[in-house]
C-alpha cells in the first residue's frame, strides 16, 4: 500500500475474489464443527431461527456496506476506511482497531478448527511415533496435540504470507473453495439411512443441552464472512462494483447452503449423534474422508481470507496515523515491490500464535461474535444516520432502505447483551476506551460530533417546523426566554455573554449576535466571520449553550430591525432583547432609547443590563425592587431572578425582594407577594422580603443605593412613559451599586404556571 491511503499497486482484482473469500468464510469451520451440535442442542427449528436470526443482522449490514461501497471512491482498509469516512476518524479508528482484533482473532479461530480436520492424521503420527521413538529423558515420549498442531500450521501460514503475499492467498482460495463444494456435494449425497427418530418434530433436542443465545454465539461467526471481502478493497480494480456483487452474492449463497445442511443434519443423523459427535457429517457423507478435507479446506481458506485482510485494517489505521508517529509509520509501512502490509502482517500473526496456544475454539467463538456484533451494528447505524441526515453528498448507486439498517443495528447491540451480559459489556467499555484514547491522540480529526451533525440538523429542523405549527393560535401561559443579546462590545466586556448564558442555560434559548456597524463586503464579511469563530472559541471555555451568531449592518436601526425579524433557532420565536452598557459610558444606551419604540412595536420584553467594575461579584445575592409603577414588570424581574440561579454559578444565591408600597398598602403587598411566590413555587424566603413605604419627596434611589450596595446583581423596572420621560437619566445615579439589569415587560407575566 503506498504512503497515503490508496490501493495497492497493480490493483487488478474483480467481483470473483470478493466472493471467493467471503463465501469460503461463510462456509468455514462452523458449518463443519458446530451446525450439527446446534441441531442436537436446539433442535432443527432452534438452528433455523439461529439461522434467520444472524441473518437479520447480516443481511441488514451487506445491503449497508454495499450503499456505502458505492457512495464513495473505496480505498485500502475495507469496512474500517468507509466506518470512518462516514463515522469521522476518531470514532472509526476505534472500531477499526476494534475490527482489527476480531480479524485477528478469527486467524486463530480457523487455524484450531483445522487442527480439529487435522486429528485423522494427527492420530496415525502420534500412533508411529508410540511405536518407533523411544521417551526422551525428562521430556516423556513426544506426543502431539490439536495445540501443536495449530501452532505448526500458523507458523506455516506466516511464512507462507511474508513470502508470497495475498496474491497466493487469492489463488490458494480457487483450490480450497472447489475442494469446499466438492465435500458438501459429497455430503449431500450421503446416505440416510440411519434415519431421525421423529421426523416430523422440529423441536427434538437433548434434555440437558446448550440454550438457544449460548449456541447463538458458538454459531455466529460462520456468518461473519460478509466482512471478509471488504478487507480486498485496496487491491480491487473496481471496488464500488465488486465489494457489493461479491458480498450479496456470497451472503445469498451462504443462506441457501446453511439452511440445506440444517435439514440434512437432521434427517440423516439421531439427536444423540448430532450434540456429541462434532464430526458427524463424515458419517453422513457418501465418502468420508472428504468431509475432514473440506473442513481442512474451509479452516485454511477462512484463515487465509482472515489474515490477508486484518494486516490491510491496521495498515489503514497506521496511513490514518492514528496511532502516535512511530508506531503508525510502522503499521502503514508496505513493501516496496508490491505494498504488501508486512509490519501489520507480523502483528496479526503474533495475535493468531497467542489465541491458537490457549485452543479453546468455542471461547474464541465468543470473543469473534462479540466484536463482530459491535462492527456489523456500527455499520448498519452508519446507513441509518446517512438515509435521516439526508446529506446531498450521499448519493450510492446502490440503495437499501433505512428500515433495514435500524433492525440491523438494534438487533446487533439487542443480541451482545442476550448473547453474553458480561462480555457485552466488556466489548463496549474497550471500545468506548479506545475511543477516547484515539480522541485524545488525536485532537485535530473529527470525532463523534461528524456522526450526529446531520442527523441533528434534520432532528432540528423537523422540530422547528412541528413547534411552529403547534403553536398557531395558542395563548404561551408557560412563559419561558428566548433571549437575543445584541452588542458591540463583545471582546470588551463578559457581562452580557455571562447574562444570556446563565438566562438561556436551563429553562431558555439564547442568541448571542455580535454587531459590526457598516456595508456588507469582504472585508467586513470576513472580519464578522473571525469574530465569530474567535466568540464560539471563548464560549466553548465556559461551556456555553448559547448560539452564537454575527450581523454586519450600516446603522444601529437597522440591525436592530433585522435582528428582531430573525426566526428563533429554538424553533420558537424570540420574546426577549437584552443590551447592555458600561456605567461609566451612559450615552452609549442611547441608540437603545431612539429604538425601544421598535422593540415595543414587536412585542420585545426589553431588558438593559448596566455593568460596572464591580461586575457580579460572588454570585451569591439578586436584589429585586418592586415599585407600583412595575404592575407588568414585576412578574418577570422574579422570573428572570429565579431562571438565573437554575445556573451552577449561581446555585447558592438567595432572592431578596423589596416592594416599595403607598400610603396603607403595607398588608395588601405583603400578602400579595407571599401569595405569588407560594403558588409559583419559588424558592424566597419570607424574612428575605423586605416592604419600603414611599416617602412624599423622598429619594428612592438612596435608599436602593444603600440596601443593594453589596448585591451581586439588581434587578429594577422600567416603563414605557418613565422611559419616554427621563430618557438616559432614567439609568442614573445607582453610582454605589453594582451590575444592574433593567427590565420592562410587554406584558405580565403567569409566574404560578411555570
Amino acid at each position: 500500500m503506498a504512503k497515503t491511503l490508496g490501493r495497492t499497486k497493480g490493483a487488478s482484482m474483480g467481483t470473483l475474489p470478493v466472493f471467493m473469500t467471503a463465501i469460503s468464510t461463510i462456509l468455514g469451520a462452523i458449518l463443519f464443527l458446530r451446525f450439527g451440535y446446534a441441531v442436537g442442542h436446539v433442535g432443527l427449528f432452534g438452528t433455523l431461527l439461529i439461522i434467520l436470526v444472524g441473518h437479520l443482522v447480516t443481511v441488514p449490514t451487506a445491503l449497508a456496506v454495499a450503499e456505502i461501497a458505492t457512495n464513495q471512491r473505496v480505498e485500502g482498509g475495507g469496512a474500517y476506511y468507509m466506518i470512518s469516512r462516514s463515522f469521522g476518524f476518531n470514532v472509526g479508528a476505534s472500531i477499526g482497531i476494534t475490527l482489527f482484533l476480531s480479524q485477528a482473532v478469527s486467524v486463530a479461530f480457523y487455524i484450531i478448527a483445522f487442527a480439529v480436520a487435522f486429528e485423522p492424521i494427527t492420530e496415525i503420527i502420534n500412533t508411529y511415533m508410540t511405536i518407533h521413538i523411544s521417551e526422551i529423558p525428562y521430556f516423556g515420549r513426544p506426543e502431539l496435540n490439536n495445540t501443536w498442531i495449530g501452532l505448526i500450521f500458523m507458523g506455516i501460514l506466516t511464512i507462507l504470507m511474508v513470502t508470497k503475499g495475498a496474491n497466493i492467498g487469492v489463488k490458494a482460495l480457487y483450490v480450497v473453495v472447489a475442494v469446499l463444494f466438492l465435500s458438501l456435494l459429497l455430503f449431500f449425497m450421503g446416505d440416510e439411512s440411519s434415519g431421525h427418530q421423529t421426523l416430523l418434530d422440529f423441536n427434538q433436542k437433548i434434555t440437558d443441552g446448550h440454550d438457544f443465545f449460548y449456541m447463538f454465539t458458538i454459531i455466529f461467526p460462520a456468518f461473519t464472512g460478509i466482512a471478509a471481502g471488504l478487507g480486498l478493497s485496496g487491491d480491487l480494480k473496481d471496488p464500488k462494483k465488486s465489494i457489493p456483487q461479491g458480498t450479496l452474492w456470497a451472503t445469498i449463497v451462504g443462506i441457501v447452503v446453511y439452511v440445506a445442511v440444517a435439514f440434512k443434519l437432521y434427517f440423516s443423523a439421531t439427536t444423540f449423534e448430532l450434540a456429541y459427535d462434532e464430526m458427524i457429517m463424515q458419517k453422513i457423507a457418501i465418502w468420508g474422508p472428504i468431509i475432514p478435507i473440506g473442513l481442512g479446506c474451509a479452516a485454511i481458506s477462512s484463515a487465509l481470507g482472515s489474515v490477508m485482510i486484518a494486516p490491510r485494517t491496521l495498515q489503514a489505521l497506521g496511513v490514518d496515523k492514528i496511532f502516535n508517529d512511530g508506531a503508525s509509520g510502522w503499521f502503514a509501512r508496505g513493501r516496496k515491490k508490491d505494498g504488501e502490509p508486512i509490519n501489520s502482517l507480523l502483528l496479526t500473526c503474533a495475535i493468531a500464535f497467542f489465541f491458537i496456544a490457549i485452543g479453546d475454539i468455542d471461547f474464541v467463538a465468543q470473543i469473534i461474535s462479540m466484536f463482530f456484533m459491535v462492527t456489523y451494528g456500527a455499520i448498519c447505524t452508519i446507513s441509518f444516520l446517512e438515509h435521516f441526515a439526508a446529506d446531498p453528498a450521499y448519493r450510492p448507486t446502490f440503495k437499501s432502505k433505512w428500515y433495514f439498517s435500524v433492525g440491523g443495528a438494534i438487533l446487533s447491540f439487542g443480541l451482545m447483551f442476550a448473547m453474553n451480559f458480561e462480555y457485552a459489556i466488556i466489548s463496549i467499555v474497550i471500545m468506548v476506551g479506545i475511543y477516547f484514547w484515539v480522541a485524545a491522540k488525536n485532537t485535530d480529526k473529527p470525532g463523534i460530533e461528524k456522526l450526529f451533525k446531520g442527523v441533528i440538523f434534520q432532528l432540528s429542523r423537523e422540530l422547528q417546523v412541528y413547534l411552529q405549527k403547534r403553536d398557531k393560535g395558542i395563548d404561551d401561559t408557560n412563559w419561558r426566554p428566548f433571549i437575543i443579546c445584541f452588542s458591540q462590545d463583545s471582546f470588551k466586556r463578559r457581562s452580557a455573554f455571562d447574562m444570556i448564558r446563565w438566562m438561556s442555560n436551563k429553562y431558555g434559548f439564547g442568541t448571542y449576535i455580535h454587531y459590526t456597524e457598516g456595508f456588507l463586503s469582504k472585508e467586513t464579511f470576513d472580519s464578522s466571520a473571525d469574530a465569530r469563530d474567535r466568540l464560539i472559541e471563548l464560549a466553548e471555555g465556559v461551556k456555553s449553550r448559547v448560539y452564537i451568531d454575527t450581523l454586519i449592518s450600516p446603522s444601529y436601526t437597522s440591525a436592530i430591525a433585522q435582528v428582531i425579524q430573525l426566526s428563533g433557532v429554538s424553533g420558537k420565536g424570540n420574546n426577549m432583547m437584552l443590551f447592555e452598557y458600561l456605567n461609566s459610558e451612559p450615552k452609549t444606551i442611547q441608540d437603545v432609547i431612539d429604538n425601544y419604540g421598535l422593540l415595543r412595536t414587536t412585542e420585545f420584553d426589553v431588558c438593559i443590563l448596566r455593568s460596572t467594575y464591580k461586575g457580579f461579584g460572588y454570585k451569591k445575592e439578586i436584589h429585586i425592587w418592586i415599585s407600583h409603577k412595575d404592575y407588568e414588570n414585576s412578574n418577570l424581574m422574579i422570573l428572570l431572578a429565579y431562571i438565573m440561579m437554575g445556573h451552577p454559578e449561581w446555585k447558592h444565591a438567595t432572592i431578596k425582594i423589596f416592594s416599595i408600597y403607598e400610603n396603607d398598602q403595607e398588608d395588601v403587598q405583603r400578602e400579595k407577594l407571599l401569595s405569588l411566590i407560594q403558588s409559583g413555587r419559588l424558592p424566597i424566603s419570607q424574612n428575605n422580603i423586605e416592604l419600603i413605604p414611599t416617602v412624599k419627596g423622598g429619594d428612592i434611589q438612596s435608599t436602593i443605593n444603600i440596601k443593594s450596595g453589596d448585591a451581586d446583581l439588581t434587578v429594577l423596572g422600567y416603563d414605557n412613559d418613565s422611559l419616554a420621560e427621563q430618557g438616559i437619566k432614567l439609568f442614573e445615579g445607582y453610582e454605589d451599586i453594582g451590575n444592574i439589569l433593567f427590565v420592562s415587560a410587554f406584558k405580565e407575566k403567569e409566574i404560578d404556571l411555570l
